[in-house]
C-alpha cells in the first residue's frame, strides 16, 4: 500500500481546497494518509519565507484571495470570501486535536476534513474548544477524548517533532505532500502527486547555484 505523508496545518486555506480531492485520490489508489499537523509559521520562517504581516497588500490580495477563490471554484469547494475572523489564533489546539485523533485510532482523515471545512466554509474560531467539538461531532467522532489529549505533552511533543522534521525536510508550506520521498507543495501539485503514485517520476536531477540562504 502506497503511502502519502501529508504535512499541513489545520487552518491552511490550500490544505482544506485540496483536502476532498486528497482523500478521493487515496481512495481511488488505495493508499493511506499519513497526517502529520505541522506549526506553519515556523517552517515557512525556516524556509526563508515572509510573514503574513510582512507581505505586500498586492501579494496577499493575489495568493491569498484571488487564487483561493479561483482553486476553490476549481475544486468545486464552498467557502467563505474573507480571511476568518480567528485565522490568527494559536494552532496548538486543533493541530493537538488531529494528532490525538492518530493517536486514539480516530477518523483523522474525516476529522482534519472536518476542521478545515469548519474554518473556511463556517468561519469557525479553532482555538475554541467548542467550534472543534461542534466540528468533530457533526462529522460522527467523539470530541472529547481527542480534546481532553490535544494539549498534554506527549501530543504537544508529537506535534513539535513534525514541526521539527518539516523544517528538516525543507517543506515551505502547508499543504505539502509526500509520496516515496518526493516532495509536492501545494494542492495545486496534486494532480503531479497523483501521475506519481502510478508512475514515479525520474529522480531529480536539476542542479542550481546556490544561494545565499542556502543552509545545506
Amino acid at each position: 500500500m502506497k503511502i502519502i505523508e501529508y504535512f499541513y496545518s489545520a487552518h491552511s486555506a490550500f490544505a482544506y481546497i485540496g483536502s476532498k480531492r486528497l482523500l478521493e485520490i487515496c481512495s481511488e489508489h488505495g493508499c493511506r494518509l499519513e497526517h502529520r499537523p505541522i506549526g506553519l509559521s515556523p517552517v515557512v520562517r525556516a524556509a526563508g519565507g515572509k510573514p503574513f504581516a510582512g507581505r505586500t497588500q498586492r501579494h496577499v490580495d493575489y495568493y491569498f484571495g484571488r487564487e483561493v477563490e479561483r482553486w476553490a471554484q476549481f475544486r468545486g469547494v464552498p467557502i467563505i470570501n474573507f480571511r476568518p475572523t480567528f485565522h490568527d489564533n494559536p494552532l496548538d489546539l486543533p493541530n493537538g486535536m488531529l494528532i490525538a485523533a492518530i493517536d486514539q485510532g480516530a477518523d483523522v482523515d474525516t476529522l482534519s476534513h472536518a476542521i478545515l471545512e469548519a474554518h473556511w466554509q463556517d468561519d469557525a474560531d479553532l482555538a475554541d474548544p467548542e467550534a472543534l467539538a461542534k466540528a468533530a461531532s457533526a462529522a460522527g467522532i467523539d470530541p472529547a477524548p481527542l480534546l481532553d489529549a490535544a494539549l498534554t505533552e506527549p501530543i504537544q511533543a508529537m506535534h513539535q517533532a513534525n514541526t521539527d522534521e518539516a523544517i528538516a525536510r525543507g517543506l515551505f508550506g502547508s499543504p505539502t505532500y509526500f509520496v516515496d520521498g518526493d516532495m509536492f507543495y501545494g494542492q495545486d501539485h496534486l494532480e503531479l502527486m497523483e501521475r506519481a503514485l502510478k508512475k514515479p517520476f525520474a529522480p531529480a536531477s536539476f542542479k542550481n547555484p546556490r544561494t545565499k540562504l542556502s543552509t545545506g
